[in-house]
């Protein structure tokens, strides 16, 4: 499998990640310890023997093919369908691409990066990044008004590589009363992220409600001291002169501000959003361990299931005919379950591995906090999933009732299957 180097919500990976949800190319996301920790690992003299530059996102193919820069990795990662089936369709979607990077970023940054704490805020610089946006915005706007997407009349990487451009400008400063003049994009963008390959890279991505602002305390805990000027040095023209010069944020800047990105705190509760639950999953998780399966824990479950709260489903590994040896299978298993450990509190999960060496396959129940795959709401959560398909089951079906069963107990008939039971893992 290829893999992708970055660190976690990083929109530039975005960009490829979305491009292999749409082309179906496989890759896994390194964005976390011990796999990949930003500042050390691409600091790292195998690492910039690959990628000289150490800038992430980065690219390394299971064939040891090696890619820098997102939009290229993102074209890589793409089919023809994304990149553009014509010349002229092509040329229109790298038209795009190239603007996203040359109209888009640099007042995005500028206006953006003071609200997050990590650029200092400068009147006269976010004033004109705010009336670049606006310019940028009627572009798309006048560009939309009779087009559903960007080029042609299906989602391609121009659309990825603009909505991703645009992601933090919606997240932190598009207010309502800021967007409403440009209806054309901000259906085109709603379009965009509501579609099912972003939204498994994005999650769900809520709208700015009020105009984030500058936040001198976070930006004085992030940035280093900068030594402040001598008094001497203070003069009316100098002054003047500097400020001018810091109206516009040079390239070096920007790096600075990757790595505070990089560096941000992200200990938010990625479940935080959800109403509290009546179903608790630690005393379900006790009946399981120290009592019988078939006539206390699974009767206990099904009494306190709270379905407003939790969802259940049915998760198949998508690659069999990779797996050889059963105990490299069950590896694959118990790796999965260790990058997963932060979702213990709000999952459990039931895998089974079937079948002999050479004939093998792997599925599981999974039951999570929410309506949702819980996945999507971490990046840090993200590295295996894509090996597996992923069905919600209907709570109230047989097929429900009896896959909770089986799989809990590792004993039934397992119809769906076709091969004799293995071993298990629980993860809880």
């Amino acid at each position: 499998v290829s893999t992708l180097y970055t660190y976690a919500e990083n929109w530039r990976a975005y960009k490829a990640q979305i491009a292999a949800q749409y082309s179906g190319a496989r890759l896994k996301v390194a964005s976390s310890p011990p796999a990949f920790t930003f500042g050390q690992t691409n600091r790292s003299p195998a690492f910039l023997s690959n990628f000289p530059l150490g800038k992430v996102p980065a690219y390394q193919g299971d064939d040891g093919f090696c890619l820098f820069e997102s939009n290229a990795i993102a074209h890589y990662l793409s089919n023809d369908a994304l990149r553009g089936s014509t010349p002229q369709t092509s040329a229109q979607v790298l038209q795009w691409v190239s603007f996203a990077d040359s109209e888009v970023i640099p007042p995005a940054s500028a206006w953006v990066f003071p609200t997050l704490g990590i650029m200092q805020f400068n009147k006269q610089a976010t004033e004109q990044a705010k009336e670049e946006v606006k310019r940028v915005l009627a572009v798309l706007n006048q560009h939309l008004n009779t087009r559903t997407f960007l080029v042609e009349e299906r989602v391609s990487l121009a659309d990825i590589t603009v909505v991703c451009s645009l992601l933090w400008l919606y997240k932190q400063v598009l207010e309502p009363a800021f967007r409403q003049p440009y209806p054309n994009v901000n259906r085109w963008f709603v379009t965009c992220i509501n579609q099912p390959q972003f939204k498994a890279v994005l999650g769900e991505v809520k709208l700015c409600e009020k105009m984030a602002q500058f936040d001198a305390k976070k930006f004085a805990e992030i940035q280093p001291k900068k030594e402040t000027l001598s008094k001497k040095e203070k003069g009316g023209k100098d002054e003047k002169k500097k400020e001018e010069k810091k109206a516009a944020p040079p390239a070096e800047e920007l790096d600075e501000c990757e790595a505070a990105l990089a560096s941000e705190p992200k200990t938010k509760d990625p479940f935080a959003h959800l109403p509290k639950s009546s179903f608790v999953m630690d005393e379900f998780k006790r009946k399981y361990s120290n009592e019988d399966t078939l006539t206390v824990a699974v009767p206990h479950f099904w009494e306190n299931f709270d379905r407003e709260g939790y969802s259940i489903w049915y998760g198949e590994y998508r690659f069999p005919e990779e797996l050889a040896m059963t105990f490299m299978s069950c590896n694959l298993i118990t790796g999965m379950f260790q990058r997963l450990d932060k979702l213990r509190k709000n999952a459990f999960a039931s895998v089974i591995l079937f079948g002999t060496n050479n004939n093998s396959s792997i599925s599981g129940i999974w039951v999570f906090r929410g309506q949702d795959l819980a996945f999507n709401l971490s990046e840090d959560w993200q590295i295996d999933y894509e090996s597996y398909s992923w069905r919600k089951l209907d709570v109230d079906s047989e097929e429900c009732k009896t896959m909770v069963k089986e799989y809990f107990a590792w004993e039934g008939e397992f119809k769906h299957v076709g091969k004799p039971f293995n071993q298990g893992k629980i993860f809880k």
